[in-house]
Parts: C-alpha cells; sequence; structure tokens
C-alpha cells in the first residue's frame, strides 16, 4: 500500500521548522504524498482568539494571521524544499464564483495558483482531494490496509518524525518496484479509459502522460490547446508499430498524427485521447547524388530539410514557413513559394514507408503498392504513419525573397490588380497575399514571394507590378539561397507550442480571381470577422501534373484561399456566400467539421476511388481523426451524420 502524510502548518512549527522537516523525512522514506491540509486551522485559531485579547480587550487579527497558514503558501515552501515527492493540496470549488463574491476566491486567481504551483515543481502537485483517502492519526495497520484497497493513497495526519517513521514501516512505497512507477502526482493524472500499465516497453520511457513535467510541451500544437491522455514518442518504424497496435485497443478514443504540430487544422493534438508524435524521427539522407534522391524523416521540418539540401544547391519547395512538418504536408500537398517553378511538395514524392493500421511496415511507390502511393498523395492521413518519405529535389540556386507591405483604401480593387499580376506572372514567380480586417476604412497587405533567379533586375522587374497594387509601406527584397527563405522559422524549444483554444479556418481553392470575387471578399472582409486572410498563387508547374496522377485533383486552380476567424458560426455566415466562386478545398487549413467539406476536397470519383484503398488498408478506420474517409459509408441519406 501506499501511505502518505497530512500536515498541518498551524501544528507544525510552521512552514520555516517543523513542516519542512517532516515533508523531508516523508520523502525521505519513500512516502507517496505530503497533504498540506489546515481545514481545523480557522477554527483553532478563532479560538485561541476569542481567549486572548489585545491591551485593549480586543481580539488580534494579526494574532489570526500567525496562527493560520494558508495551504498555497505552505505547499509553494514545500516544493522548493523537496525534490521528488508529490505534494497535495485542496483546489476549493469554485463554481460561480464572482470577483464580488469575497467568501469565494476568484475563479481565474485559483486557476492561476494551480499553474504557479505546477511551474514550481513539475508533475508533482495534485490539487483533487479525491486523488487520496484520509485516515485518522491512530489508524492500525489493518485499517489502513483496508482504506488502500481502492487502490489510492492512505493519508494519515503527523506531527511528529516518530508517527512519519511509522508509516514508512507499514508503507511499500519504499519498495524497488514502486520507486521506478510514476510519482503519484503524475498517476493521479491519468484519464479513465486509457490502460497507462499496457503502454508497450519500446515506448515506456518517452511517453508523456498529462501528470508528467515535460506534459505543456506537447500537450498543445501550433493553433490548438490540446490535453491528449497520452502522447507517444517513437522513434523507429518498429515502435510505430507499438504505439498503433496500443491505439487499435483504444479505438473509443480520438487519435492525433503528429510530426511538427504546426498544421493550421490542429488534428494532431486532441483532448483525452491518444497523439503517436514522430517528431524525433528527423533524420535527412541523400540516397542518390546523381538523381538528387533524398530520403527523409517525417519529424524533420522544412526549415532542417532546407539547410542540410542547400550545401548540395538543392532545395525542395514546401509551404511558406520553416517551422512546419514534413510529415503532414508531405501526405496533403505543399502550396509553396516555389509552388509555380517547380510544383508541390507531393509532386517530387518518389516512395513513402508506412506503418499500416495492423502493424506493417510497407514502401509504397509507383511500383508497390501504387494505388496506396496514389492516395497517400492529397488524402495520406487516412491510410497510415509515414515514417520516411523519399524525395527528388530539385536544382535551385539563389532567388529572389520578396516581403513588401501595403495599404489601400479599396480592398477589392486591390485584390483584383493582385490576380491579374500574379496569374500572368512569369512562372519563375509565385505571390502570396495576406490581409485581414480594416483598419479605419484602410487595409493593410502583405505579399510574400519567391522569383526563382538570382538576377536582382530580373528580380525587380518581376516584383515591381506587386508593388503597385497598393500604396508601398514596407520593402525587403534579399537574393539569398531557398535555406535563408525556411531559415528565419523559429525553433520550438522544450516548452513545445503555445496554441490555445480551437482554430477556426476556411480554406478553398479558386479558379479565377474575378472582380465578383474579390467584391464579394471585400465584403466579407468588411464583416470583421476574419482577421486572417490568404492567397496563395498557384498554376505553372502545379497545373502541368494531370488531376488523376494522385489523390490531390485541383491542378487547374488559379488559388488556394484561406480564412480565420475567432467563431465557427460566425465564420460560416460570412465565408458560405462566397462558396460559389469555388472549386473545392485545401484539407490543411480547413477545421469546418461539416460532412460535406469531405466532398468539396475530393471529387465523387476520387473520393471512391479513396474509399476502396482505405477499405484495403485501414479497414477498420483507425485513422479517422482527419477528415475521415469512412471505408464504409452509410447511405447518402444518413451519411452526413457520420462522415467526418
Amino acid at each position: 500500500m501506499e501511505l502518505g502524510v497530512a500536515l498541518d502548518p498551524s501544528e507544525s512549527g510552521g512552514v520555516s521548522g517543523r513542516l519542512v522537516e517532516l515533508a523531508r523525512l516523508a520523502e525521505e522514506r519513500g512516502l507517496a504524498l505530503v497533504v498540506v491540509d489546515s481545514s481545523g486551522a480557522a477554527d483553532r485559531a478563532q479560538n485561541k482568539l476569542d481567549a486572548t485579547p489585545d491591551q485593549e480587550g480586543h481580539s488580534s487579527d494579526a494574532h489570526l494571521r500567525s496562527a493560520v497558514m494558508d495551504p498555497w503558501t505552505a505547499v509553494a515552501w514545500l516544493a522548493g524544499k523537496t525534490d521528488r515527492i508529490s505534494l497535495g493540496v485542496h483546489l476549493q470549488d469554485v463554481v460561480g464564483s464572482s470577483p464580488s463574491d469575497a467568501s469565494v476566491p476568484y475563479r481565474s486567481l485559483v486557476a492561476k495558483a494551480a499553474e504557479s504551483l505546477e511551474a514550481l515543481a513539475p508533475g508533482r502537485i495534485i490539487t483533487d482531494s479525491a486523488a487520496w483517502v484520509n485516515a485518522p492519526r491512530d489508524a492500525s495497520a489493518e485499517e489502513l490496509a483496508a482504506l488502500a484497497e481502492g487502490g489510492r493513497p492512505v493519508v494519515v495526519p503527523v506531527d511528529s518524525a516518530r508517527e512519519v517513521e511509522r508509516l514508512a514501516a507499514l508503507s511499500e512505497a519504499g519498495s524497488v518496484a514502486a520507486r521506478r512507477q510514476r510519482p503519484l502526482a503524475a498517476r493521479s493524472r491519468r484519464r479513465p479509459g486509457i490502460e497507462y500499465d499496457s503502454v508497450p516497453q519500446s515506448l515506456v520511457d518517452d511517453a508523456v502522460e498529462p501528470g508528467d513535467p515535460g506534459y505543456r510541451g506537447v500537450a498543445s500544437n501550433y493553433l490548438r490547446g490540446g490535453a491528449p491522455g497520452l502522447v507517444l514518442r517513437p522513434k523507429t518504424a518498429e515502435e510505430v508499430a507499438d504505439a498503433l497496435g496500443f491505439a487499435r485497443r483504444h479505438t473509443h478514443l480520438p487519435l492525433g498524427i503528429r510530426s511538427a504540430g504546426h498544421g493550421v487544422s490542429g488534428r494532431s493534438t486532441n483532448k483525452g485521447g491518444l497523439v503517436v508524435d514522430v517528431g524525433r524521427m528527423n533524420d535527412i539522407t541523400v540516397l542518390d547524388a546523381a538523381e538528387r534522391l533524398v530520403r527523409i524523416g517525417p519529424g524533420a521540418t522544412w526549415k532542417q530539410v532546407s539547410a542540410a539540401l542547400h550545401p548540395h544547391g538543392w532545395a525542395l519547395g514546401s509551404g511558406d514557413y520553416g517551422g512546419v512538418g514534413v510529415g503532414g504536408l508531405a501526405t496533403a500537398g505543399g502550396i509553396g513559394l516555389l509552388g509555380r517553378a517547380h510544383g508541390l511538395t507531393i509532386d517530387h514524392l518518389r516512395a513513402v514507408e508506412m506503418v499500416l493500421a495492423d502493424g506493417r511496415h510497407i514502401r509504397a511507390s509507383a511500383e508497390e503498392h501504387p494505388e496506396l502511393f496514389w492516395a497517400v498523395r492529397g488524402a495520406g492521413a487516412n491510410f497510415g504513419v509515414g515514417t520516411a518519405f523519399e524525395f527528388q529535389v530539385d536544382e535551385v540556386g539563389q532567388v529572389g525573397y520578396a516581403q513588401l507591405g501595403l495599404f489601400t483604401t479599396d480592398i477589392a480593387q486591390a485584390l483584383t490588380d493582385f490576380g491579374k499580376i500574379a496569374s500572368e506572372a512569369p512562372r519563375d514567380t509565385t505571390v502570396f497575399l495576406i490581409t485581414g480586417r480594416p483598419r479605419q476604412g484602410n487595409w493593410n497587405i502583405q505579399l510574400l514571394g519567391i522569383v526563382d533567379n538570382p538576377d536582382p533586375d530580373i528580380i525587380v522587374e518581376r516584383l515591381t507590378p506587386f508593388a503597385q497594387i497598393g500604396t508601398l509601406t514596407q520593402r525587403q527584397v534579399v537574393v539569398t539561397p531557398y535555406a535563408g527563405v525556411m531559415g528565419s522559422a523559429a525553433d520550438v524549444g522544450p516548452e513545445g507550442h503555445s496554441g490555445f483554444g480551437d482554430p477556426v479556418s476556411r480554406s478553398a481553392f479558386l479558379p479565377e480571381l474575378t472582380s465578383e470575387f474579390a467584391r464579394d471578399a471585400a465584403d466579407l472582409l468588411r464583416t470583421g470577422q476574419v482577421y486572417f486572410f490568404e492567397l496563395r498563387a498557384m498554376g505553372g508547374a502545379i497545373a502541368e501534373v494531370p488531376a488523376d496522377a494522385m489523390a490531390f485533383p485541383h491542378r487547374t486552380s488559379a488559388f488556394q484561399v484561406t480564412a480565420m476567424g475567432g467563431n465557427h458560426d460566425n465564420l460560416n455566415e460570412v465565408w458560405d456566400p462566397l462558396r460559389h466562386h469555388f472549386d473545392g478545398l485545401y484539407l490543411s487549413f480547413e477545421t469546418d467539421p461539416r460532412p460535406e467539406r469531405l466532398r468539396d476536397a475530393f471529387p465523387p470519383q476520387v473520393l471512391d476511388r479513396l474509399r476502396e484503398v482505405k477499405r484495403r488498408y485501414d479497414p477498420d478506420n483507425l485513422f479517422r481523426d482527419n477528415f475521415n474517409i469512412d471505408p464504409h459509408p452509410l447511405p447518402a441519406a444518413s451519411a452526413d451524420a457520420r462522415e467526418m
């Protein structure tokens, strides 16, 4: 059985004396928990006050303050004076509290206090008194054993070293087996429905639970705040298979697959479910220099990839930000700043190594599992976990990289002009436009672009028309390797991503940027419901790949459009009237859960073909949490109820 001690600061000489000694002794003797409990202190202090008047015959508030020790302060002090032992303090129920209610702490202050304690002693703080069982001070060994049968530690009040030693002699917490398991504070935060003790041995050492010190660094992603019940971090394909075996035993839980966690959709984390994080699988290897064939792990970022390819004079187009992971983008599309010159990222994929839902490790290419290879390029999240990607990369020298800032009072005209200039630009020029809410009738516009040419005169010639769509306020144009463009991304340290809430984003492909679309987009922006609006220029090399070559059919689109807001319903209200302009959507930037979005992403013949592949490689629909392609859909009349 696991035993702990309850310490009352008002009885133990204060936090700077006996309390610390007893807590340290409990830790040294291998007890499971120290609970700070002042539940009876106020009554005792009040009794003392009633019996001890000051010089004028009145009770002393100062005496009250010296007699009653705030348990939160006591726990914070003990956290700094101990190293390992779990520390418990009851978090008062503050439901319905408000700043005007002086009798109950305000909710946000209590939450902040809990957050501060967790930062001070990561993985050691317990604020839910249901995590332990209270026993009387004089409980016998038999009584303690009976209380411990429920699996929770039993906490006994103590105020002397002799009492601590008695509990240590009765406890099994000092055994080698008990010392190897997670601290009690970590185990107290485990989520129901997860068999934590059956995590495969290959994954145990790197697995992260909600109570572990490193949990905050893996819980959320770039835009979405997450609270998964367990994060598994395999380093090899074999460990990925073990992780998916664990997932197959937990199909009642959400399942997220994460490479670098930068995806706009946020589906690489969840609430209470499983996350398989392949971020450590980030090797980059040149397989054949003559063919420019490179093998890249899913956890590598495009910043790392561009840096590795640069010494060879190579590059691989990869979105617009170097912090994005390879795994997510390489199975969705990759509409990047080299797109018009060199095509999508998936256009360069020659093979992918995957672990399937049943644990098999296979290689898909034009010759091996060709149908799966077709499906992976555009809908890969539905079919397995990519463990390595083989790309044929391009020879790319110095490029012109531009960041231009402009403002305009006529956003419709600016969008119309941009659409014409970007579509008619030479294929070596790819420019993205970003804008958002108006400010006092003005719109700020940012243009990001690459001219795949090292000649400064040509770069200026290509960019000059873009600079005329508004009043130029910022101009930064550099000649740099592609690695210089991707290298500006910030590295994500052990603190992880800091996303919060749920992203609200809409995506679409635009066949042509007409004046009618520009007018409707201007109306959209005037509503103030969209804080981020982006147009990514397509065409050029992207359009030269046949629409049926892979599960990315939207080859003739002129632009990819993204709009982000703060509320799904509000964004739908202003976005849906624009849908008649669109032809399809890009899944990576879409968070609309409505079933029809899947049918927007894939035309009927493509979706039917994807279902056939799904039935062959994931018939039980393990990979269902990222725009699910259900292998066994209900008839059309009821499909909307379960498609997504």
